[in-house]
Order: C-alpha cells, then structure tokens, then sequence
C-alpha cells in the first residue's frame, strides 16, 4: 500500500517534533526538517524576568506564537503565577496549547476561535479583542526580535499604552552535516514529499544564498515539491517564490492530512 508522500516539517524544534509525532499517529509519513532555529540571548532573558515582576500591571500580555510562550516561561520565577487580572493572548492554537501547558488558565486565555478562517493577530482583534474598553490599558505583546506591529498599533489606536518585548531571536539552520544531502534527495524525488510551512521566514532561510538551494538542479528539484501553507501570506510567498503547487490549509494536523489525501 502506498503511503503517500512524507510531509516535511520546516517549523522550529520543538514545534517540529512534536507536528511530526501527531502527523504520524494518524498515519501520516512525515520527518522534521526545521527551516528556523529560535535563540534565547542573555539580554533578552533579562528584560523577560523583569516583565514577570510587573506582569499583573498589564491588562492583557500577547504572544505570537508557541515559541514566545516558551521563552517566556522558562524565565518565570520560582512560584510565578499568572495574574487573575490579566489576559493572556493567543493568535492560534498552537499558542493555546502552549499556554495551557504552562498552568494559564483558559477563563485567562483570549484566542481566535478554533474555527476561524486564519490564525494571525487580525483574527485575535477582530474575534476577542475588539469588543473591549482599551483607553488607559496596558498591553505587553510576547515576540521575537523582529515582528509585525499591526496589533501593537491597533490597541495603540484604541488607547492601550503598548510595549513590545523581545523575548528570543529567529534564525536560519546551521547548513552544516547532512543538510545537502537530505535536500537532495528532496528534490530528487519531489513526488514523494510534501512541504508544510507555517512561516514566511522558513521559505526565505530555505533560498538563503548560502542553502543548499544555491545549487540550480535542487533549486528546481525543491520547488516542484508541493506546499502546504497555513496562512494566507505564506501561501502568497511560496508563489512568489517559484512553487507550482500550494495549498492553503489550516494549522491542524488532522486537517493537513485530509489535504494531503486529497492531493494523491
């Protein structure tokens, strides 16, 4: 019986794993190849241990991702608890899950419902945060060293007083060992793999100037792989990219493989 195509998993570790695991408990041939690495400097673990001491201060403290829940939190002091005064917000997901791993309560959690059409900071406005009185509120928004503004300026323009912290640094894999090989084989055998991608960033490292993909024949060979893209701005960058095939589909695993087996 055929398999299906390996779904190659580009998020970062441990996202990457833990994606892999659940793609395969439903059958789902599927391997991790993280195309982002997260880095936690020093400075930025000092600027989280102060945002702890004040964390009740704020009404509402956003991370945008499972990966700033996790850097977050592993600087939390010793009996640290979180506020029952203040929100925490979530753009998917992912981050709820992460949260609730973490001891914050769902009544706690604000988050775009399971079912939304995209997970992303407008979605967390427009389904939980829109409705609520912001004038003189504070606002703390979890990221990484670089991000997008749009909900800092939105709350900012409803009358939140907001600060963004940076809480660790997004970078592209060590092409070292046997990355060369392994993209190789990739684009060898396009048909038999499939790229998720849950970020623009991962697409951009692939195509770095010095990826594997500098090489024209696994350039070619990479972008005849399919892609699954799970936001729409992603799906817009793979095509800009060069990619034939892309598919939008939502950051679930049951749903990926449904969109896989639709595919075949």
């Amino acid at each position: 019986m055929n398999p299906g195509p390996c779904i190659l998993v580009t998020r970062p570790q441990p996202q990457a794993d833990e994606w892999v695991a659940r793609l395969q408990a439903l059958g789902q041939p599927a391997r991790a190849l993280p195309l982002m690495r997260i880095e936690r400097a020093s400075s930025f673990q000092a600027e989280v241990a102060r945002a702890w001491s004040e964390l009740a201060r704020h009404r509402l403290v956003m991370f945008v991702s499972p990966n700033a829940v996790l850097a977050f939190f592993a600087v939390r002091p010793a009996g640290g608890r979180w506020p029952e005064t203040t929100l925490a917000g979530a753009t998917g997901p992912g981050t709820v899950a992460a949260l609730r791993s973490q001891g914050v309560e769902s009544a706690r959690i604000v988050a775009p419902p399971p079912d939304a059409p995209t997970f992303d900071a407008e979605a967390l406005w427009h389904h939980a945060l829109a409705g609520r009185d912001w004038a003189g509120q504070s606002v703390l928004v979890v990221r990484g060293e670089d991000g997008r503004d749009w909900l800092a300026d939105t709350l900012g323009r409803a009358g939140a007083a907001v600060a963004c912290l940076a809480a660790y640094r997004r970078a592209a894999p060590v092409w070292s060992g046997p990355w060369a090989e392994v993209l190789a084989a990739v684009a060898t055998e396009p048909a038999r793999h499939c790229w998720l991608f849950s970020s623009s960033q991962c697409l951009a490292h692939l195509f770095a100037p010095e990826a594997p993909t500098a090489d024209a024949a696994v350039r070619i060979g990479v972008l005849a792989v399919p892609v699954l893209a799970t936001h729409p701005r992603i799906a817009e960058t793979a095509r800009r990219l060069g990619f034939g095939c892309v598919v939008p589909v939502a950051p679930d695993p049951a749903t990926v493989v449904q969109a896989v087996g639709r595919r075949e």
